[in-house]
């Protein structure tokens, strides 16, 4: 839902009035280009449950006691602690590592596209016969682990299909067009050295560690017993006795969470003490952007009734973290290795990044790409690639990648950790080009198979961090998003809340414009203007609704490079140029750090 919501879903939650949030058509979803599916997983998370269970939701701690409690007597206003129903929060009930995981999302496509055979892109008009399911799958955050690993299964099932140990007639073959990692976390043993590094230099001028505390992290980094030494130690005793990466051998679960622990606490976390927003640099914590309306929006009665849940909506679970945490899921895999082994056949494999962020930072994420490269013989050509601009329209340049053939790096100038929120144009458009097969750069029809980007060897844009913003206090996600004043005020009951937001009083609301019903609607009820198709509504010198051309469906593709000037590109329209949307699907994963 994170990715849904705030990023790339068809769909983004407004405020239409006081007690009331509804939707809008979002300028930049991805559905403009490809048929989406989003997944809530692994089980347990956001709408997944296995065991429909009631509880008691404490706002403050996140936690959830089962069964429901009555509220506490002190420092505990009643909008604060909630009766619902939830998953069981049992951690056998779930997965508790990446590969785990991985099988039960196979068998999920399986009864999908089984149940649903209209969203199969193989299937044709007059055609009953499916053929071989090309799909796109795109995973963010974690999903550095989550995407090579799930990838990397699906090739081996369509293995297994085709030698007869699975039965053909009954399951779909579901072939790999591309993989997009966005932000990932993709494996310290490469990406660990660089979080020290981004948090004293960064492109923003921004020192969240002083020089020494930097040496320091990297030192503990290096060290006798350290990070890379305890990955390694991981990794060998997974490849020794738990080569299938089940996690049920326990001294592996140590030898992996003993790593994770490391990394953690003496590389990682230094950056706390900043106060800064490891999933913007830029900014301190707490960090408004980007906003959390749809948690809000997600929990409202008529939202639940109108698509049929049966749970109500975290945004994280403990049962599901603790199962990750307890096996040391992150540090184990051989994610490079298997995005070398896509390459090889024939699959797109692309990481995007935005240069903001700390938790995934973009120097380990170029560092990702070239050792991605290392390990596919083929792609030796991809060092001496330049890095080439990211052309998103007439007057705006996105960012800067690299790229040789199927594989390629882009970073996104001024963007967080979840890049579409921060850069929804620039975003779109990478995506679409990754998806259409053509350069990333222009957004030309290319031979891949030749194709090499021309430019300076690093990407060296600099740029000023942007103002500070006010924090919003969001009663739902408490701990991320409200200050230790705010959180007290909350305890008080002090103050109002107005549409999930904690507000001194309630003329600090600020009322949304009346034309914002003329395109948003909540279960129910439709956008009140009346449009024809290809027009939406948009207020022009009064609070009449004017109908201007919609946004078309298409990518824009470039024909020279704009001046040097960077500006935000959400603003800006593009030209209409059709792409089919029933011959490609996209699958997003999108699982945050917390």
């Amino acid at each position: 839902m994170v990715g849904l919501f705030q990023e790339t879903g068809p769909c983004e939650v407004v405020e239409i009035a006081q007690g009331r949030l509804g939707t809008k058509a979002r300028d930049w979803g991805w559905d403009r280009s490809s048929n989406i599916i989003y997944i809530d997983q692994p089980n347990q998370v956001g709408f997944s449950y296995d065991v429909a269970t009631n509880g008691s939701l404490n706002l403050f701690t996140g936690e959830i006691q089962e069964p429901p409690r009555d509220l506490p007597s002190v420092g505990q206003p009643a909008y604060t602690y909630l009766n619902g129903t939830f998953s069981s929060n049992n951690q056998n009930n779930t997965a508790n590592t990446t590969d785990i995981a991985a099988h039960a999302v196979w068998h999920m496509l399986q009864g999908f596209l089984g149940a649903f055979p209209q969203y199969n892109p193989t299937i044709r008009a007059n055609h009953t016969q499916a053929g071989p399911v090309g799909v796109n799958l795109f995973a963010e955050s974690y999903g550095g682990k989550y995407g090579p690993a799930f990838a990397s299964l699906w090739e081996r099932q369509n293995v297994l299909r085709r030698n007869g140990s699975i039965a053909r007639n009954k399951t779909l073959e579901i072939r790999l067009t591309s993989l997009g990692i966005i932000q990932g976390c993709v494996d310290d043993l490469v990406q660990g050295r660089y979080y020290p590094i981004f948090a004293n230099n960064n492109t923003y001028g921004i020192r969240a560690l002083s020089l020494v505390d930097q040496q320091t992290a990297a030192s503990s980094y290096l060290s006798a017993s350290g990070c890379q030494q305890l990955i390694q130690r991981c990794r060998n005793a997974l490849d020794g006795s738990d080569p299938r990466n089940e996690g049920d051998v326990g001294t592996v679960n140590q030898a992996c969470r003993d790593a994770q622990d490391s990394c953690q606490k003496t590389v990682i976390t230094p950056f706390v003490t900043s106060g800064r927003d490891p999933y913007d640099v830029t900014q301190k914590m707490p960090d408004a952007f980007p906003p959390s309306t749809y948690l809000e929006y997600l929990n409202d009665a008529d939202v639940q009734a109108a698509i049929g849940v049966v749970v109500n909506y975290t945004q994280s679970n403990d049962a599901v973290n603790s199962a990750f945490q307890h096996t040391g899921d992150g540090q184990r895999g051989n994610s490079i290795d298997q995005m070398s082994s896509l390459l090889s056949l024939g699959v797109r494999v692309a990481l995007i990044y935005g240069d903001r962020d700390y938790l995934c930072n973009w120097l380990g994420g170029e560092a990702i790409s070239f050792a991605v490269a290392a390990r596919s013989p083929a792609y030796a050509p991809f060092y001496s690639a330049g890095y080439a601009d990211i052309v998103v329209n007439n007057t705006y340049v996105g960012g800067a990648v690299r790229q040789y053939g199927n594989l390629s790096f882009s970073r996104i100038y001024s963007a967080g950790h979840l890049v579409p929120a921060y850069q929804p144009e620039t975003a779109f458009t990478v995506f679409t080009r990754i998806i259409m097969g053509s350069d990333l750069s222009l957004g030309e029809t290319v031979d891949l198979s030749t194709y090499k980007s021309n430019g300076p060897a690093n990407a060296t844009y600099a740029a000023k961090p942007p103002n500070q913003e006010d924090p919003v206090c969001w009663i739902r996600d408490i701990k991320a998003k409200c200050t230790e004043d705010q959180k007290r005020k909350l305890q008080n009951g002090d103050g109002v809340i107005i549409n999930g937001v904690l507000y001194d009083a309630e003329s600090d609301w600020k009322r949304p414009p009346s034309s914002v019903s003329a395109v948003a609607g909540w279960p129910g009820h439709g956008p009140s203007s009346t449009m024809t198709t290809g027009q939406i509504p948009t207020t022009g010198g009064g609070s009449a609704a004017t109908l201007i051309p919609t946004i078309p469906t298409g990518v824009f593709t470039a024909t020279a490079t704009p001046s040097p000037t960077k500006a935000a590109a959400s603003s800006h329209r593009m030209p209409n140029i059709q792409i089919g949307l029933t011959t490609v699907l996209a699958i997003l994963l999108v699982t945050c750090i917390f």
